[in-house]
């Protein structure tokens, strides 16, 4: 039964092709892998936010992650207010800066180099010097601190729930528009930016592309964190029988006045949808090892793969995600 199914949509679908038929059964995850998800407690000072990513990336990294994940909005406040003044051009091999103007930049490539790791930059402002416009940036590096990837924020968090939260990224920032797929020696990742969460194209194209997991830095609030951050996360993972990580900046202390507040709980979701380990509301880190067999135990057990139904609905996979180079 199955593999008649297999078979009419092969015919239908050039997805599945007898290479990517043979793939269902077979784990994306080359090897096993250390994640470590770095809930960091940030503040108005960049140098000392810098400065505090640069520790915990530090202890993550000696207690032997291979991938490392910063939070949104990293290195600043998060608020359509600070943005502009926590903005960061992004180097090119054809656009270069003084060191000065891009300090965040330069601390993710010394600290990927430097302890021999993937590390996900959360996510910081980016300033195109070129149009002047404003982006919700992830920058990846390489282990030997090659940037791989620039994920610009697709979903803009423009919301307005009476009486809770009222916030509008729009108002200041550009939306990116190309989905981002990071090529690694252990496979490939997916990336989307906290809002990118909630619309599950992007997990379905990273996933039919061949990611083993997916990763979201984000600062869900104090409203929709305990609605809907845990809900998100074991959807994208149950959806595509992918390993999910969310990574959230720590809640800020009430003494420290007025300002966006973040949900917290950073934590990792296996390809059954499972939380397998959390943390709460304070700086931490939070560590898994992710397992190849894992996913294909899963996909063996529920074969949602191959039972897709191309033919009653399109592929959204059909997009094209940029790349990164495989380290």
């Amino acid at each position: 039964m199955f593999r008649r199914a297999i078979s009419s949509l092969a015919s239908i679908s050039p997805f599945f092709s007898a290479a990517s038929t043979k793939s269902i059964m077979t784990s994306p995850l080359k090897r096993p892998v250390k994640l470590a998800l770095i809930q960091l407690a940030t503040g108005s000072d960049k140098d000392v936010n810098l400065k505090r990513a640069s520790e915990k990336v530090a202890e993550a990294a000696k207690n032997g992650a291979n991938i490392v994940v910063l939070p949104e909005c990293f290195n600043s406040p998060y608020g359509t207010e600070h943005f502009p003044n926590y903005a960061e051009p992004i180097p090119t091999p054809t656009r270069t800066f003084p060191t000065s103007e891009t300090p965040s930049y330069t601390t993710l490539s010394t600290l990927a180099s430097t302890h021999k790791i993937y590390l996900i930059g959360g996510s910081i402002p980016e300033l195109d010097p070129e149009t002047s416009e404003l982006y919700n940036t992830s920058l990846t590096f390489s282990p030997t601190g090659t940037l791989l990837a620039t994920h610009r924020k697709i979903h803009l968090f423009d919301i307005d729930i009476p009486g809770k939260i009222k916030f509008i990224e729009s108002d200041v920032l550009s939306p990116g528009s190309t989905p981002t797929l990071i090529g690694t020696e252990y496979g490939s990742i997916g990336l989307g930016v906290c809002y990118d969460i909630r619309f599950p194209e992007l997990a379905m194209i990273a996933a039919r592309k061949g990611a083993f997991l997916m990763l979201y830095p984000g600062a869900f609030n104090m409203t929709t964190g305990p609605l809907h951050w845990e809900l998100l996360a074991r959807a994208r993972a149950a959806d595509n029988q992918v390993y999910v990580g969310v990574c959230s900046p720590a809640r800020r202390k009430e003494e420290d006045g007025e300002g966006y507040t973040a949900w917290g709980h950073s934590m990792v979701v296996d390809p059954n949808a499972e939380v397998v380990v959390a943390t709460e509301e304070k700086e931490g880190i939070v560590e898994w090892e992710l397992k190849p067999e894992m996913i294909s135990d899963v996909r063996k057990g529920i074969p949602i793969t191959g039972q897709r139904r191309f033919d009653v609905y399109a592929d959204v996979a059909v997009a094209e995600p940029t790349r990164g180079v495989e380290g």
